[in-house]
């Protein structure tokens, strides 16, 4: 038996395991790619506007921080500006979290010990793990390719490509992190903070060059992509980085993983105190997510900074262009440009923090599944008090990190303290919503919990990529953020800020009580 006997069984179980999670991550990232050069050609039609928008993105650091550089004025150059970045990072995400699953969480669980007593090689579920990611990849890659060969059959390729290359790159770097730490979180954790350090590094570097060219972008795997300049010159000899960096890692991550038993890591987990603060069922809760709290308030305050200090700069962008104002005005309401600017990114923020209170929520899945609730509920602990101290950090956790955001919106423009703390808040009630119908899932059919995943992610697209293609108004009301009033600058709107909350209570309640009634799943 070689080290990798078993490999094409589990890659074909870690394809029917993530039969929804793939499709919907890859559909969403390919929907926003794939939309966007329809959406330019409206907004940028003529070639005094391209050029005007080129010389705008090249004067404005701001700008060049958050999207990047802008190489050529064509249309399939300024799609892989726009997106290229956020592509690329959302690749990162769903490669990532595939590897994870399928190494350290199974690890966790227990499962990958029953699966190692049978005929299945040391290296046969990193294998597995990383076949699935390239899956994704490739798929992701062929879709790219394939709508916007119109643009360029070159550049599509290209773009194509660096897309993949991102995506397992950022694979491979988890793979190395399931070895490193004994705690499935704790490896999501660790490999989101290298992505959110390269995004650091991107954005510092584009910030301080206009063409790509800063030591800091090329420290930065997304600054190799827009160094990859699809669309314009193509270089392809950063295929070549991509591949590197790949091959370096996996044999690294191939090295850790027949050098540990299974279950254990290089990293072990400090063991936590058994009694004081943990002497709540609340406080285990706090605990266990703290981690993630801090992270996302982290990450929510700092985006509220930078596009606080991109406000100023979006009348100058946007210049005489009615397309890219009513756009603005779709998203924020019709308003000034700086207030509808506001609203559209403070609804963008409430969008992403939707998939914190997903995840929130569904830890308590991942304690039941993982068998770590039922010694707990064996105790003089009941389930709803049980679930309670996950549900108290999920829902007030998403207030606090919008919050945050709100403040960070104020640091970074300056005034308008109360008016965008506002319109951060008022997103509160849709996200909660989205958390509500996640116990509700998670109460009454643990094994569809994770579906809430799918919700989150259509809801994201409908706000995101709705307003862009002008969709019709009852695909935006399916989302409960299309009924939320546009703060600040549109009129306060009460009706939907209490329903929507009464709704979340309504969902969470059956889903507490489903929960309290049903078995516990293993």
């Amino acid at each position: 038996m070689t080290s990798l006997t078993g490999t094409g069984v589990l890659l074909r179980f870690s394809l029917r395991r993530d039969r929804v999670l793939i499709p919907a991550w890859v559909a969403v990232n390919a929907l926003m790619v794939l939309s966007m050069p329809n959406t330019l050609k409206g907004l940028y039609g003529t070639e005094s506007e391209r050029a005007d928008l080129l010389h705008q993105v090249a004067t404005n650091a701001s700008f060049r921080a958050l999207i990047g550089p802008v190489f050529d004025d064509s249309l399939g150059a300024l799609t892989a500006w726009r997106v290229g970045v956020y592509a690329g990072a959302l690749a990162a995400v769903t490669s990532l979290l595939v590897v994870v699953r399928h190494t350290r969480d199974e690890e966790e669980s227990g499962r990958q010990e029953l699966i190692a007593s049978g005929a299945v090689g040391r290296r046969a579920s990193l294998t597995a793990a990383l076949l699935a990611a390239g899956v994704a990849n490739a798929v992701l890659a062929l879709l790219v390719v394939a709508g916007l060969a119109g643009q360029g059959a070159a550049g599509a390729l290209a773009f194509g490509l660096g897309l993949a290359g991102v995506g397992m790159l950022f694979a491979t770097t988890a793979a190395i992190v399931a070895q490193l730490t004994e705690s499935a979180r704790l490896a999501r954790g660790l490999a989101a903070a290298v992505l959110g350090a390269a995004f650091v590094l991107r954005a510092a570097g584009d910030s301080a060059s206009d063409d790509g060219s800063s030591a800091l972008t090329w420290l930065s795997p997304l600054g190799w992509l827009e160094n990859l300049r699809p669309f314009a010159d193509e270089r392809w000899w950063v295929l070549l980085l991509f591949a590197s960096a790949v091959g370096v890692q996996a044999l690294v991550a191939y090295e850790l993983a027949g050098r540990r038993d299974v279950g254990m890591s290089f990293l072990p987990t400090r063991p936590g105190p058994a009694a004081g603060r943990l002497g709540t069922a609340g406080a285990l809760a706090w605990r266990l997510q703290r981690g993630a709290v801090l992270g996302w308030s982290v990450g929510f305050f700092l985006a509220g900074v930078v596009y606080g200090g991109l406000t100023d700069g979006v009348a100058d962008l946007v210049g005489d262009n009615e397309n890219a104002r009513e756009i603005f005005e779709r998203m924020g309401g019709q308003s000034g440009l700086t207030d509808a600017f506001l609203a559209s990114m403070t609804g963008m923020l409430g969008l992403i923090a939707a998939l914190y209170v997903v995840a929130s929520v569904l830890r308590l899945h991942g304690e039941e599944t993982s068998a770590r609730a039922e010694p707990l509920l064996a105790a003089p602990v009941g389930r709803l008090r049980w679930a309670a101290g996950h549900l108290t950090v999920a829902f007030a956790g998403s207030a606090l990190i919008m919050l945050l955001a709100g403040l960070g919106f104020a640091v970074g423009y300056g005034r308008e303290v109360g008016p965008i703390l506002g319109a951060c808040l008022v997103q509160l009630p849709a996200i909660w919503v989205i958390g509500g119908l996640t116990v509700l899932l998670y109460g009454l059919a643990p094994r569809l919990a994770p579906a809430a995943w799918g919700v989150a992610v259509a809801v994201l697209l409908i706000g995101w990529v709705g307003p862009a293609l002008d969709a019709p108004r009852f695909v935006l009301d399916l989302s409960p953020f299309g009924h939320l009033p546009k703060l600040p600058g549109g009129g306060m709107e009460w009706r939907p800020v209490l329903v929507l909350p009464a709704l979340a209570v309504a969902l969470a309640g059956a889903g507490l009580a489903g929960l309290r009634r049903r078995d516990l799943t293993t």
